[in-house]
């Protein structure tokens, strides 16, 4: 049965390409996580630059479920004529380990195109708890339990609230949600006590007065919060990034791989885009589509161990 598209589409987003391109059928960038979030953002921040560069219309999709699984699969199964791609990042690395098995491959359906931008977390406790500083969390979860929130196994929150876990000392209980705002909610509420969200996604929260930061994931300290330390300054010897780029179905005919990867450098190398992407919190990272391809390797052994050390699993 076709995806419900009215359904998957709750903030849809059509991005006009150049004059006259009105006619041209549609790129696709399905993005399976939920509106709202970095991810999101990154899909609609490139997708205007690609859509100028390209000629051709933009949509986004946002097709979430199974720790981005169900939307990856549809990627994996779509057309290759290149007019279907993938913006993901770190759970086309771990789910491999999650899950008992894929209804895709990600070593073999995908060919990378692209990484978008490198994004940090920021720690977040909701203003109610007793905590001021990240040596303050850690004495506090010592003595009862913790939980964190996340918007699913496998994401860049999930992964980094394990790796706290492990750095500090601390036990905590992984809260899983479908989407960004219903965890900040149960943060803001006080349900859950911590949450690593990313920057974009948190700092109006922050700002606002809604949610009290800790500290920041990143080796610096992040522009738009440089009076947050980072988890090293403040006791806890931790980096943990998140990183989304673009993915086709292996398939796509080269001469269009190679459009697609060019526009996608000159997209992310655009100084107005690159603004738009640090004013988030996330740092624009150029990378072309080998490069990529080494980097996601690399990270696919590393966030294996991760995930081996950690006692992870999938729903």
């Amino acid at each position: 049965m076709p995806w419900p598209r009215r359904a998957l589409l709750p903030t849809p987003l059509l991005l006009p390409g150049l004059a006259g391109a009105q006619e041209a059928r549609p790129l696709r960038i399905i993005v399976p996580f939920p509106p709202g979030g970095a991810a999101d953002f990154l899909g609609r921040v490139a997708g205007e630059r690609l859509s100028r560069g390209l000629g051709q219309p933009v949509v986004i999709e946002n097709r979430t479920g199974a720790g981005g699984n169900i939307g990856t699969a549809a990627a994996a199964q779509a057309d290759r004529d290149g007019n279907t791609l993938l913006l993901t990042g770190v759970p086309l690395a771990v789910n491999r380990f999650l899950f008992a098995s894929l209804p895709f491959d990600p070593d073999h359906d995908f060919v990378p195109l692209g990484l978008i931008a490198v994004v940090p977390n920021i720690m977040v406790v909701p203003n109610a708890l007793p905590v001021r500083s990240v040596a303050e969390f850690v004495a506090h979860a010592r003595g009862q339990p913790v939980r964190y929130a996340s918007i699913g196994n496998g994401t860049s929150l999930h992964l980094a609230g394990a790796q706290f876990a492990l750095a500090a000392g601390v036990a905590m209980t992984h809260v899983p949600y479908r989407e960004t705002s219903a965890a900040n909610n149960d943060v803001i509420a006080g349900r859950v006590e911590v949450m690593f969200q990313t920057i974009s996604a948190a700092a109006e929260l922050v700002r606002g007065g809604r949610l009290r930061a800790l500290a920041v994931t990143s080796a610096g300290r992040a522009p738009g919060f440089p009076e947050v330390p980072t988890l090293r300054e403040a006791g806890v010897d931790l980096v943990s990034t998140g990183f989304f780029g673009l993915w086709a179905p292996r398939g796509v005919p080269a001469p269009r791989l190679a459009q697609l990867e060019r526009e996608l450098e000159a997209a992310v190398r655009d100084e107005a885009v690159a603004a738009r992407i640090r004013g988030t919190g996330s740092i624009p990272r150029p990378m072309g589509a080998a490069e990529l391809g080494a980097f996601l390797a690399a990270e696919t052994t590393r966030l294996g161990e991760l995930v081996r050390r950690a006692g992870i699993r999938a729903d």
